[in-house]
């Protein structure tokens, strides 16, 4: 067989051969035969099965093999005669031309490979900035939010009725067309009243209310709640109050200071100091997203010239316009389907956002590996254990989902760029 090569670009090239097929039949039967060794056919001792009788009972998967093995040695010998690697080559190669005749297989597949940036002075498109301060007017209002959620929480002196920013003790049962559901009651519940934990005018219909009074209020459960049962349904909410507590204003003291920091040697002052360095961070860090970084991306996508993959482009371009269709109507699918030229000019579209997503991701491998940027999989699974955890869902979960659906990859090289964009724009260092 022989291997012809055309360059395309600098990230694709042409790999042509014309496969005879006579070689087809010998690998046909080579694999018959080895078949044959292997399988148990009444009439015939095991291992000892003709490659006639394997081919007529085989026939059609010996030739998609045969066919399959043929294609990956013209690959192999694409690469050699290119003078590529293997590891340089990117997904799946793109058949244009596989056309059968009676005598041989016209072969034409469009192979990618990793493009070649010439990174230069990548650092002069970093953007500069001034790094945030907490100034003392909002460290004084912050601080006076963490003595206020640490404050405790006693019964009332003077008995009155309950009030937005008391915590209510209660107990409530609700009920669906008179009935009681699942999940729908508990006893001696305490809750912030104006904190909107419950759904919207429950909390609102409690105002008011006195210990040891009893009273039944209407709750319509909004359209997207979680549980089906109970989507935009008019439900009853048996309430007894048994407890009405408020809030006792605490001192700022070093005592404080460690109940808030849960840290045995904290004080005001480090107190004081560790909450500006985090106001600081989160400064930084809304900076960065809307700021910061949508700058750099577009100073690098806009800084470099080069060949993109025509595979990977087409995968982005896919993920894309799936991605589009999640926002469509059904009549709009509808017509994508239909009409032919609507998918296309929407890939047309959307085709300037894949090559600029296709280049970033070029230039931030290229650009890692000079600043030695590495992120482990630990690292992607402790991100999205955390990130689990604080929305309340279970994170062996949502880590089986990640890994299922292949999107490890993604995570990883979204936390890659976070991580080399903070090395270049400085935002891991202190202030002297």
């Amino acid at each position: 067989m022989e291997v012809t090569i055309e360059n395309i670009d600098n990230a694709n090239f042409l790999a042509k051969a014309t496969i005879e097929m006579s070689d087809i039949n010998a690998r046909v039967d080579k694999l018959a035969i080895e078949a044959g060794k292997q399988m148990k056919v009444d009439g015939f001792r095991k291992g000892k099965v003709p490659k006639h009788v394997v081919k007529k009972m085989h026939g059609e998967q010996l030739t998609q093999d045969a066919e399959s093995e043929a294609v990956r040695e013209l690959l192999d010998a694409a690469l050699a005669k290119a003078d590529i690697k293997a590891d340089a080559l990117l997904g799946d190669p793109i058949f244009k031309k596989f056309e059968k005749g009676d005598d041989s297989i016209e072969v034409e597949v469009q192979i990618s490979i990793k493009p070649s940036i010439d990174l230069g002075d990548y650092k002069k498109h970093v953007p500069a900035y001034e790094r945030p301060t907490a100034s003392n007017e909002e460290l004084i209002i912050r601080l006076e939010k963490l003595v206020e959620q640490a404050s405790p929480v006693e019964d009332i002196k003077d008995n009155r009725p309950l009030a937005k920013g008391d915590t209510a003790v209660f107990d409530f049962e609700g009920f669906l067309d008179g009935e009681p559901f699942e999940g729908g009651k508990a006893d001696d519940f305490e809750l912030e009243i104006g904190s909107n934990q419950f759904i919207a005018g429950f909390e609102d219909q409690m105002i008011g209310m006195e210990i040891d009074e009893a009273k039944r209020i209407d709750i319509t459960f909004p359209e997207d709640y979680q549980a089906e049962n109970l989507k935009g349904k008019k439900t009853e909410f048996d309430i007894k109050l048994k407890a009405i507590k408020e809030k006792v204003p605490a001192e700022l003291n070093d005592e404080l200071a460690k109940k808030i920091t849960n840290q045995d040697d904290a004080t005001v002052a480090s107190l004081k100091e560790s909450t500006a360095a985090q106001m600081v961070t989160e400064e930084i860090s809304k900076v960065y997203n809307d700021e910061l970084k949508p700058k750099l991306l577009d100073a690098l996508v806009s800084a470099y010239e080069f060949d993109l993959p025509t595979n990977i482009l087409e995968q982005e371009l896919d993920n894309l316009v799936n991605q589009r269709a999640q926002t469509m109507t059904p009549d709009e699918i509808k017509e994508i389907q239909e009409n032919t030229d609507k998918l296309t000019e929407i890939r047309d579209t959307i085709r300037p956002d894949a090559i600029n997503s296709v280049k970033i991701t070029f230039i931030v491998d290229a650009i890692s590996k000079e600043e030695k940027i590495t992120v482990t999989d630990e690292e992607v699974y402790q991100a999205l254990y955390y990130e689990a955890m604080m929305g309340g869902q279970k994170p062996e979960e949502v880590l089986e989902y990640y890994k299922k659906n292949n999107l490890i990859p993604a995570i990883k090289m979204g936390m890659v760029e976070d991580k080399l964009f903070g090395q270049l724009l400085g935002l891991d260092k202190t202030e002297d």
